[in-house]
């Protein structure tokens, strides 16, 4: 069997190595194949029909004795549509909204960001409109390195003459193709943000009509950037004053241009106010609907598709918060009751003090890894103990699945049949190529049997189809559409194509400008930490490496993965090329070889797929992200490979 990209949208023909070589995980001997049972410290092999009698026994029994929301659902970013509609479905019907998943790690920010100023908290444009833009600022995100398909776009928007600027905390792979680099100090975003701002305004560069007539907020972010100059803002980010100027010119005058952002903006404690800094310059410059788009790049095959689906502790399907009421009832009538719960769940980043509080009995995982994702994730490690009951629904014997007292062998992509949702809200269906290995089912099979294991109403789906058409039902834009014509098609956008045309979805039709000041990292540098440890993803691996690490081309491009250090910080600390160190923060240390090059002075750069996260600071902004790309730390030399008294491997 052969993996051949796509020729039609948005791929065109092109392929990451992720997506080159994504069949080889699915053939590894390591495959889940047979339901397990936790008994002492060994899993044994159970039937599919103990196995849900079991869960769904001690499950109610939980309820019963200590409320529903005792019970808490987490959903993955890397199962179809219709699994994480499933999913949220079966816990507001057990009656709680402790449903939520990994978004809550990477874009909530942006998603809490976007419903604010514009009303509708996703990306505003398809990727094709990149290829018309006469500018392209790129922010806190590395696409030449971790979405090769979109640089593709990028690439080809600069042929036609649009300028590219990048703002990183290092120089990156992107920057090579950039006009305007700007390596910025961590944690500084809103300064700069606010300085182009304050040169856009101050020049009168802004689009005066529509900052008037679609807009509110101008009088007070003019006033809030009045301060923010390009020369404060050179002693703060460490960009120079003139380059402020320049780069903020480029893209005002270029008459059209996108914002594109990272994890690099969002996952701060001032992640929600970062986003919101760099909307304000697209508003400013009127670079919405065909002018221009917000481009909030996600990081995994379905994570708008999670979102979108309702498996958010704070939103229905579609973003709609659980506060209104004629939506709420309206999904409550489709699955056959009067009503839902409406008190907001628990966020993925709340849970593990909940379960250490003992508010949490019960915990069950659907195709995530938080035992690895999760920042401080001996903290998760710990919680995950605790649980009188833990069901993980799975591919392979994660580090997560090992604490599990359920283990659920799931399908692999190719496996079953679905739909999927992109980051530019482009629906696609996935077809199932081969048979589902071992006594493995999809995860829409599983969860169909856990409903009504569980008694719950609407449980009675024989095919995935089935679930796709209801969930086409909940949404207006999709009423007419079937499910032949996404199966035929190259997509549906939902809810269009291109959001903000003609209106925001805000109450009064206008996009809400907002005066952001810094806020500063959770820690700072000090005698004792004095670096910045950030994290960056890599272009082979994905994620917690379950998956990429199972590949036998993909760990052949790999190599050794290593801590970054600038050269003058290396040769202070005596450390050379490929010497083992170890990097510690007040929540513990790790070891690795050191590379010399790729990082500011003052900043040590990690890549998050390994052990990283069990070092990160776990600090949260009010969208619930924790602040992963900041952590106050110290390196040293090793003398040796071995580590130290309390230095994991």
């Amino acid at each position: 069997m052969k993996v051949k990209p796509y020729p039609g949208e948005p791929n065109r023909g092109k392929l990451c190595p992720k997506g080159l070589y994504a069949l080889e995980f699915v053939f590894s001997r390591d495959r889940l194949r047979r339901p397990l049972k936790r008994e002492g410290q060994k899993m044994r092999p159970i039937s599919w029909g103990q196995a849900m009698e079991e869960i769904s026994h001690k499950l109610l029994e939980i309820r019963e004795l200590y409320g529903p929301d005792a019970v808490a659902f987490i959903a993955s970013s890397k199962v179809s549509n219709e699994e994480n509609y499933l999913l949220q479905k079966i816990a507001r019907l057990f009656g709680t909204n402790n449903i939520d998943n990994c978004a809550r790690l990477c874009h909530e920010a942006s998603v809490h960001a976007l419903k604010l100023a514009l009303g509708t908290g996703a990306q505003t444009n398809p990727y094709e409109d990149l290829e018309n833009f006469n500018a392209i600022l790129i922010w806190g995100y590395n696409p030449a390195e971790t979405h090769p398909v979109v640089m593709d776009y990028i690439l080809k928007a600069k042929k036609k003459g649009a300028k590219v600027i990048v703002v990183d905390v290092r120089e990156t792979r992107t920057m090579a193709f950039a006009d305007y680099k700007l390596v910025i100090r961590p944690g500084t975003d809103i300064v700069l943000a606010n300085a182009m701002a304050n040169v856009i305004i101050g020049e009168e560069l802004y689009d005066e009509e529509f900052v008037k007539a679609r807009t509110r907020g101008f009088s007070e972010i003019r006033m809030a950037v009045r301060k923010y100059t390009p020369e404060y803002a050179e002693k703060v980010t460490g960009i120079p004053a003139g380059t402020i100027h320049e780069a903020a010119r480029t893209f005002a005058l270029a008459g059209s241009g996108a914002v594109m952002w990272g994890m690099g903006l969002t996952q701060h404690v001032s992640g929600v106010e970062n986003v919101l800094a760099v909307i304000n310059l697209a508003l400013l410059l009127g670079y919405i609907g065909e002018k221009g788009g917000l481009y909030p790049m996600r990081g995994q095959n379905n994570v708008q598709g999670a979102a979108y689906m309702g498996a958010l502790s704070e939103f229905l399907p579609g973003y709609v918060p659980l506060t209104d009421e004629k939506f709420r009832k309206r999904v409550a009538s489709l699955w056959g009751v009067d009503d839902l719960p409406t008190e907001r769940g628990l966020y993925l980043t709340e849970l593990w003090e909940a379960i250490e509080r003992g508010d949490v009995k019960a915990l069950y995982i659907v195709g995530e890894n938080p035992a690895v994702s999760e920042a401080d994730f001996m903290r998760v490690r710990r919680a995950l103990r605790k649980l009188d009951l833990l069901v993980v629904q799975e591919v392979f014997m994660t580090r997560t699945a090992r604490y599990a007292h359920y283990v659920l062998p799931a399908s692999a992509f190719c496996e079953k049949s679905g739909s999927y949702m992109n980051s530019e809200r482009r629906i696609q269906w996935g077809h199932k190529i081969c048979e589902p290995m071992g006594d493995s089912k999809p995860d829409w099979e599983i969860l169909t049997m856990l409903g009504r294991a569980l008694g719950l109403p609407g449980f009675s789906y024989s095919s995935v189809e089935e679930i796709t058409a209801e969930y086409f039902r909940l949404f207006p834009e999709l009423e007419e559409r079937s499910v032949d014509e996404l199966k035929n098609g190259e997509g549906i956008f939902l809810p269009r194509k291109r959001l903000h045309t003609w209106d925001f979805a805000t109450p009064d039709g206008r996009a809400r400008l907002f005066a952001v000041e810094r806020v500063r990292p959770w820690e700072e540098p000090d005698k004792e930490f004095p670096f910045v440890l950030t994290t960056v993803r890599l272009i082979s691996h994905y994620n917690t490496g379950e998956m990429t690490l199972r590949s036998p081309s993909l760990v052949k491009l790999m190599g050794e993965p290593r801590v970054l250090i600038n050269e003058h910080d290396a040769r202070k600390l005596g450390i050379r090329d490929g010497d083992w160190v170890e990097i510690e923060t007040r929540r513990g240390r790790i070891r690795m070889r050191a590379k010399l090059g790729g990082a500011p002075e003052g900043v040590v750069v990690v890549p998050f797929h390994f052990k990283a996260n069990r070092i990160t600071s776990p600090a949260l902004n009010k969208a619930g992200t924790p602040e992963l790309k900041f952590s106050a730390c110290r390196i040293r030399k090793l003398r040796s490979g071995r580590p130290t008294q309390g230095t994991p491997r």
